[in-house]
C-alpha cells in the first residue's frame, strides 16, 4: 500500500493507435458545431447524404438528449472543433469516438460545399460529419489524457493567466503613481513586490514620503526586514531625485486609487502563490513528473506546464515532428514550382508553443549546447523569437525522447552537449 506522499510512477494506459477504422461502424458520422446556448448535430451516412440533424441545448436535459439523438441513428464517431469541454466528456463517457477538426480547417473546407463561405451552425455540423467520412485516412481520435494531466493543465494555466492580470496591474499601478507619487516608482526593483506595496501601503502620498529621511527610512526598512541590498542613503537619493508628486488635498484624492492598485496586487500574488503550492502537490503525485523536472532550468511551476501541456498520452505523438509541428516550433513550408517559401507556423497550440519557448528561451543561461545553438541562429540573422523557436525545436526532440521512454533528462547521455563540457586538449 502506498502512503499519501509516496510520488505515483505507475505509466498511464493508453491505447497504442490512433488510427481510426476505414469505414466507420454502421457507416454511419455525425458532426456537431459547439455554440455557447445550444449545438447543432448532423448526422450523414455512407454516401453522404444528411439523414438527422437537430439542435441541444447545452444543458444536462440537452447533452443527455444528444447521446440519445446519435444511438438511435448509429453514430458511433463525432467531428466536433475543440478538444475538450463537457460536451466532449458527455461523449466520450458515451462512448462516442470524438474527432477534433479545428476551426480553422472547418473554415477551409467550406469552399468543398460552394462559393459562398458563408458561416451557419448546421452547416458547418454537416461539414464536420461529411468531412469525417471523407477524409478519415488523415483524421485521428481524440485520446484524452488522465485525469491528473487534465488537473494540473487547469491549474498551471489559470496561473499563467493570473499572472497575465498581475503584470496588467503593475502596469497601472506605475502609470497611476507617475502622476500621483513619481517616487514610488523607480524606488525598488519591482512595483509589485512585497517591499514596494509595503511602502505604498505606509507612505501612499507625496507628504508622507517628505517625513522621511534617510534614518527614518533606514529604521522602517528594518522593522519590515528588508534584506538590505540597497542602502537607505541610496534609496532616500532616489526619492529626493524623483519629480514631486501631488501633494495636499489633491495628493489625498490620489491615496484611494494607490490603495486599490495595491489590494488587488495583493490579492493576485497570494492567489498566484497558492495555486503554485498546488501545482507543486500535484506535480510530485503525477507518474512522468520525474521526466520534466530533470529538465535545466524547469523548475516546477515550468516543469507542470511542459507536462500538462505536451499530455501524457504518447500516441498522441509518434514522432518527435508531430510534437515540433503542433508546438508551433517547426517551420511552415510552402511550395510551388519555383517558389519555395518557408515561414512561421501560425496553426499549432499556442498553450504549448508558449510553455516550450518560455523553457528554451531560459536554458540559454546554464546549457551551453543550448547557448551556442541559440547564438548560431542569431549569427544567421534570426530575431530573438526565431531563434527560440529554433532552440525549442531541438529540445522538443531530446523531451520526446525521454517522455516516449519514461526516462529523465541526463546531460550524460546528451551527445550534442559532450562537446561543450569536455574542454578541449591542446595539441602538443
Amino acid at each position: 500500500m502506498k502512503s499519501a506522499n509516496t510520488p505515483n510512477t505507475e505509466q498511464p494506459e493508453h491505447p497504442q493507435t490512433t488510427a481510426l477504422p476505414d469505414v466507420p461502424p454502421r457507416d454511419v458520422t455525425a458532426g456537431l458545431d459547439w455554440a455557447r446556448d445550444d449545438h447543432a448535430v448532423s448526422i450523414v451516412d455512407g454516401r453522404g447524404r444528411e439523414i438527422a440533424r437537430t439542435i441541444v441545448e447545452h444543458t444536462a436535459q440537452g447533452l443527455r438528449e444528444l447521446t440519445g439523438f446519435l444511438a438511435r441513428h448509429g453514430a458511433a464517431e463525432v467531428a466536433i472543433e475543440r478538444p475538450d469541454g463537457p460536451v466532449v466528456d458527455t461523449l466520450l463517457a458515451a462512448g462516442v469516438t470524438v474527432v477534433v477538426i479545428s476551426p480553422n480547417q472547418v473554415k477551409n473546407l467550406r469552399g468543398r460545399y460552394g462559393s459562398a463561405g458563408n458561416k451557419d451552425d448546421r452547416f458547418d455540423a454537416y461539414v464536420l460529419a461529411d468531412t469525417l467520412r471523407t477524409d478519415r485516412a488523415r483524421l485521428r481520435p481524440l485520446i484524452p489524457d488522465t485525469d491528473p494531466t487534465v488537473a494540473l493543465r487547469h491549474l498551471v494555466r489559470a496561473r499563467k493567466d493570473l499572472v497575465n492580470q498581475r503584470v496588467t496591474a503593475a502596469n497601472q499601478l506605475r502609470a497611476h503613481l507617475r502622476g500621483a507619487l513619481p517616487a514610488a516608482v523607480g524606488l525598488f526593483k519591482d512595483i509589485d513586490s512585497q517591499i514596494s506595496l509595503t511602502f505604498l501601503e505606509r507612505f501612499d502620498t507625496q507628504d508622507k514620503v517628505d517625513w522621511l529621511s534617510p534614518k527614518r527610512l533606514g529604521h522602517w526598512l528594518a522593522a519590515q526586514g528588508y534584506s538590505g541590498k540597497v542602502s537607505p542613503t541610496v534609496l532616500h537619493q532616489r526619492i529626493l531625485d524623483a519629480p514631486r508628486g501631488a501633494t495636499g488635498a489633491h495628493g489625498t484624492t490620489h491615496a484611494p486609487i494607490t490603495a486599490g492598485y495595491v489590494a488587488v496586487l495583493r490579492t493576485l500574488t497570494d492567489q498566484i502563490k497558492a495555486l503554485a503550492e498546488e501545482i507543486d502537490r500535484q506535480l510530485d503525485a503525477h507518474a512522468d513528473a520525474h521526466i520534466f523536472t530533470s529538465l535545466p532550468r524547469a523548475g516546477r511551476v515550468r516543469a507542470a506546464r511542459l507536462l500538462a501541456e505536451i499530455g501524457d498520452c504518447r500516441a498522441r505523438f509518434p514522432t518527435p515532428e508531430s510534437l515540433t509541428c503542433l508546438a508551433g516550433a517547426a517551420p511552415s513550408t510552402r511550395q510551388s514550382g519555383r517558389s519555395h517559401i518557408v515561414g512561421f507556423r501560425w496553426s499549432c497550440d499556442k498553450q504549448l508553443r508558449d510553455a516550450v519557448t518560455d523553457f528554451a528561451a531560459d536554458t540559454v543561461k546554464t546549457n551551453p549546447w543550448a547557448a551556442h545553438l541559440y547564438q548560431r541562429a542569431r549569427d544567421r540573422g534570426c530575431d530573438h523569437p526565431h531563434a527560440v523557436r529554433i532552440l525549442a525545436r531541438a529540445w522538443l526532440h531530446i523531451i520526446w525522447h525521454c517522455w516516449q521512454d519514461h526516462a529523465p533528462y541526463n546531460p550524460a547521455k546528451h551527445r550534442a552537449l559532450q562537446p561543450y563540457l569536455t574542454p578541449k586538449t591542446e595539441a602538443a
